[in-house]
């Protein structure tokens, strides 16, 4: 029996009449993103054309998923929610705490000997509030989300960017900080920007060497790691028909690197042969039965560019293989003699040490065949990776099915390292390195999402590229970054030079999917008796503090924290690595906080300047130990950075460190969408310049004054007040996107602090 089976048939009994409505009240067609938003609107948002890109609307998603990094801060704030159960279907998925070493047992046994306090720690609340819980071991969030819970026309949310995998399904899936995840485990409302929407209309039909991995790849190149902000990505055409579930999932997972709100596809085939190859053919039955609701009218389709705020269109038949980076994901090359001349160019190392295969993004079955194709051509032909292999298989279900079918001893053959069924090195969850900031410069080859600088090792050396997963297997069988297999040769052992053949895998296993023990554990029906405790003196776990109240006292004779320069994501911002063992403590987590950011005035990271003891004289200090100096001294701080501030991941530990250090304001040239709503669900000031160039004026002495904040309002910019050491001042203006509710939350302290007022927890 499928997961949540009552609340997806109610659901779809009442689609149809709710799209009705809806397209009564716009007077028009409707994209399948709007379907899915207009059928999920909250009670506090009567139905009405919402204003794309202007209206702030609340919707009530179907269900949240958490990871266990992100669960532990968000389970922590839905315990002070004063709530028994959760309102909606909620699941915890322990696949961040685990590194990858020395292989799967041994690195599983190593994180529950390390991390058993949290995972004993998730359970226990997951059994108290009426939770699922998947256990370490059991699978990446995404993956085993798409095999179990997400259903075409449905809306959840989740605690890590990625969420937007379910997509691949149908869904609108969208990532967000682990306070708007308690709004809706609490019942309560969750708001969102009424998004804009892209469409990609997609032509021709995949073949040869290009891979769903590609679409994407192509889709970064065309809109920048920021072209995607505030918008939904709808694809569709003849060759999004053509492609599988998983493939679409690919491609909706990396809509996180574009700043998408989230991206999906309208319900076809594709989707029907997945839910009932997952044990789900009750939920394809009854999509099958209304899949006219579960797409865009045809209208909107036939005639795109009435409908969607942007349109592209890309020819799947033309697309050729690609690899994106290194440090960005949307700088996008051919293989073969474009990578030559760009790594030349650039002095990109062309050996390759390293091919990953796996993640949230290229984990399925699928993947896995059309990887192990090429690895078992290369035995085949007497051929041997020049580079290191490893693969992290998506789920338990993947990894027992692929070990059953044999695909997991073909890469075993070559040397490769299977991990666990965990995120891994996606996330900086591996130990290559004993001393990574010292490591060489290298590049690896991957088919995860991101590649930022220190991403996948703590080496900032380490030049990543990301490519389909048969690519990353070609590449490593290689050991060249600019081997394009379309084309070249390789020699084997015996001299002999051999081409690869196109890979080839199956869509879904011929023999059905399988599995022993899927790692997951219902919650207790009563969870009342049961005490969810956390020692006083423990240093992965601490319980919360409700923040203080902004007032006119904390935004005046400000100090400057840091003055980032060039690309802040939130690996800059909060460290993942060795850093995630401490995402339940957040005094302990707080000493990450932006040492990987760049100070404008030196190049350098974790080193600023701080005034307390002279107002001429700077001390020079981590950046840290500079915020808990300002806030002994009883100063607030102001964090000033660059374009699409708070890109990447959902952490809104990057948003709750600075919080929790004294940092009142952020004020930046452009944030990235999931990050802003952090800092404004965690009480602070996320403030644009309305002149990018304002951004030159401050100085690294300055005292800051937000001059006009007792006023703030909603569409109303406040004005930002530079006093300067040597007597001068600025003055400039900063927008912000607050309504009045949002407003609400910075002069409670924090969203959390406002709900626990309306529902009388304090």
């Amino acid at each position: 029996m499928p997961f949540d089976i009552d609340m997806i048939k109610a659901h779809y009994d009442a689609l149809p009449g709710k799209i009705a409505e809806a397209k009564k009240a716009l007077g028009r067609p409707l994209t399948l993103s709007e379907k899915i938003l207009y059928s999920h609107l909250h009670a506090e948002s009567p139905l009405q054309d919402f204003t794309r890109g202007g209206d702030y609307v609340f919707f009530q998603p179907d269900r949240v998923a958490m990871q266990d990094a992100t669960a532990q801060m968000a389970l922590l704030q839905f315990m002070m929610a004063g709530k028994d159960k959760v309102a909606v279907p909620s699941t915890v998925h322990c696949d961040h705490l685990i590194q990858a070493k020395l292989g799967a047992d041994k690195d599983l046994q190593a994180a529950m000997n390390t991390s058993n306090e949290v995972f004993n720690f998730l359970q226990s609340v997951s059994d108290k509030y009426g939770i699922g819980f998947w256990e370490p071991g059991a699978g990446i969030i995404h993956q085993v989300v798409l095999e179990n819970y997400a259903f075409p026309g449905g809306m959840m949310i989740g605690t890590d960017s990625h969420t937007v995998n379910a997509g691949g399904l149908g869904m609108v899936a969208i990532g967000v900080g682990g306070a708007d995840a308690v709004d809706v485990m609490a019942g309560m409302a969750w708001e969102l920007k009424m998004p804009k929407l892209i469409g990609v209309k997609l032509t021709g039909t995949l073949s040869g060497w290009a891979a769903p991995k590609d679409v994407i790849l192509r889709v970064a190149d065309i809109l920048t790691v920021k072209g995607g902000t505030g918008a939904i990505v709808e694809y569709f055409g003849p060759g999004a028909l053509s492609m599988s579930c998983t493939g679409k999932g690919t491609i909706c997972n990396m809509g996180a690197e574009i700043g998408a709100t989230t991206s999906t596809f309208g319900y076809d085939e594709s989707m029907s042969r997945y839910l009932r190859a997952t044990e789900r053919a009750d939920i394809a039955d009854m999509a099958d039965a209304i899949m006219e609701h579960l797409t865009a009218d045809a209208e909107c389709y036939a005639d795109p560019d009435k409908y969607f705020d942007q349109v592209i269109e890309i020819n799947l038949s033309e697309l050729k293989p690609l690899l994106n980076g290194p440090f960005t994901p949307d700088l996008s090359t051919n293989a073969g003699t474009d990578m030559t001349k760009a790594a030349t160019d650039n002095d990109w190392p062309l050996e390759v040490e390293w091919g990953l295969i796996g993640s949230c993004t290229n984990s399925s079955y699928e993947d896995l065949t059309r990887a192990a194709s090429i690895a078992q051509q290369a035995l085949d032909k007497g051929l041997k990776t020049k580079a290191e292999f490893g693969i992290n298989p998506g789920s338990e279900q993947v990894r027992f099915t692929a070990a059953r079918d044999g695909i997991l001893e073909v890469f075993e053959k070559l040397n490769a390292k299977i991990f666990t069924n965990a995120c891994g090195p996606c996330i900086g969850q591996w130990a290559r390195y004993s001393d990574p900031k010292n490591a060489p410069k290298n590049s690896i080859v991957h088919s995860f999402n991101r590649n930022f600088s220190k991403r996948a090792d703590g080496n900032p050396n380490t030049h990543a590229f990301v490519a389909s997963p048969e690519m990353v297997a070609a590449i490593a069988i290689a050991g060249r970054l600019d081997f394009n297999p379309v084309t070249d040769t390789l020699v084997n052992e015996a001299g002999e030079e051999v081409k690869l053949d196109e890979p080839t895998g199956f869509e879904l296993p011929p023999k059905g999917f399988d599995v022993e023990e899927r790692g997951f554990h219902a919650p207790a029906e009563d969870g009342s008796s049961i005490n969810v405790v956390v020692k006083p003196t423990s240093r992965r776990l601490q319980l919360l503090t409700p923040f203080e109240p902004l007032g006119e006292k904390q935004v005046k004779n400000m100090r400057l924290l840091i003055k980032t320069k060039g690309k802040c994501t939130t690996d800059h911002i909060s460290m993942a690595g060795p850093w995630l063992k401490y995402r339940g403590h957040l005094e302990n987590i707080s000493n990450n906080c932006l040492i990987g950011a760049v100070n404008y005035f030196s190049d350098k990271t974790n080193l600023v300047a701080n005034y307390v003891d002279s107002d001429t004289e700077a001390e020079f200090m981590a950046v840290p130990d500079s915020a808990r100096k300002y806030q002994a001294a009883g100063i607030n701080t102001v964090v000033f950075g660059e374009e699409n501030y708070g890109e990447g991941s959902s952490r809104e530990h990057a948003a709750m460190e600075p919080r929790f250090l004294g940092v009142t304001a952020v004020i930046v040239k452009s944030f990235a969408r999931i990050h802003e709503t952090n800092l404004k669900k965690q009480g602070m000031l996320g403030l644009t310049f309305v002149n990018p160039d304002d951004y030159e004026k401050v100085r690294q002495d300055d005292k800051i004054d937000i001059v006009d904040f007792d006023t703030m309002a909603a569409g109303k910019n406040l004005t930002i007040l530079l006093n300067h050491s040597d007597g001068t001042s600025d003055t400039f203006e900063v927008a912000h996107t607050y309504n009045q509710a949002q407003i609400d939350w910075v002069r409670a302290g924090s969203a959390l602090n406002k709900i626990r007022e309306e529902i009388g927890a304090v």
